[in-house]
């Protein structure tokens, strides 16, 4: 009966994630760890959600860039992202909830710290009103996800 429980409980969140992310995330983020779902004591009633959770091994984002950033046109906008977990996360980018990837203007470095961090680094160079929004990085290993939230817009820089 509970195993019944838990995969509705599964199968909710999955779809309410979906259909967030489908939205494109017009709410702000903040870096609150209660903004994401936990209760306000940090545990679960159900030891076995506690335990997921809260896992040990999970994918934790340990340093990011600030929240609200506001760029000069022209000029290079960077983010930074570093996580850890067991196994060792993998980090994704996003742009107004859709998938980022490198090309001509935006670059993204990797560097594998240890055995389980990873720092990454979203570049952005030369800026243009375009790259104005909400970015936002995921780590995330067989264990847990974490996320961050960056949102941008632009200056003009006069001279």
């Amino acid at each position: 009966m509970e195993t019944d429980f838990l995969v509705k409980m599964i199968m909710f969140t999955l779809f309410f994630y979906h259909a967030e992310s489908r939205r494109g995330r017009a709410r702000s983020r903040t870096k609150s760890k209660f903004q994401i779902g936990l209760p306000i004591t940090g545990k679960y009633r159900d030891p076995e959600s506690d335990q997921y959770y809260n896992n040990n091994n999970g994918a934790k984002i340990t340093l990011a860039s600030h929240f609200d950033y506001e760029y000069v046109l022209g000029h290079k906008i960077a983010f930074l992202c570093l996580a850890r977990g067991n196994p060792r996360p993998h980090i994704t980018w996003y742009k107004d909830g859709n998938e980022i990837f490198t090309h001509q203007y935006l670059h993204i470095h990797e560097w594998q710290i240890g055995v389980d961090k990873i720092k990454s680094k979203l570049e952005i160079d030369p800026a243009t009103q375009m790259d104005a929004g909400v970015y936002e990085c995921t780590a995330d290993n067989m264990y847990s996800i974490d996320r961050r939230s960056f949102k941008t817009d632009f200056s003009i820089a006069f001279d």
